[in-house]
């Protein structure tokens, strides 16, 4: 069976969407840790560009795929995969030699509807 790797928990889901924004409810200090490992994994220009190669590809990515998009060594990929991994971002899962990356978009949805402020229109 292969080994799938789980992120922590961040906000708990609320009935009307994923978690209440940050203008409607205060963090507990647990959710700020978790939220702050996320938000500095996407600190990192090599990690932003690694969660949008995944999410944009529609269901999963090789790592072979992934690591031919930069100018870097494989282990360096690997270590921003891992940073992305603990995180909660993304999960893997291995078979054979190459390990494939999904996004958690349980994640991605906190992470986003945190942020949102309620009323406020997008500006184009």
């Amino acid at each position: 069976m292969a080994k799938q790797q789980e992120g922590p928990t961040l906000l708990p889901v609320i009935s009307e969407g994923c978690c209440a924004p940050l203008a409607a409810e205060a963090l507990s200090a647990d959710q700020a840790v978790d939220l702050a490992k996320a938000f500095k994994a996407l600190g990192d220009p090599v990690r932003l560009r690694l969660l949008s190669l995944i999410t944009s590809a529609g269901g999963e990515s090789c790592v072979c795929d992934l690591t031919a998009a930069f100018d870097l060594s494989g282990p360096t990929i690997s270590h921003h995969l891992k940073v992305l991994r603990e995180a909660g971002l993304v999960t893997s899962e291995r078979r054979g030699t190459w390990v494939y990356y999904r996004p958690r978009s349980e994640t991605l949805s906190q992470l986003s509807g945190l942020l949102a402020i309620p009323g406020l229109a997008s500006v184009s």
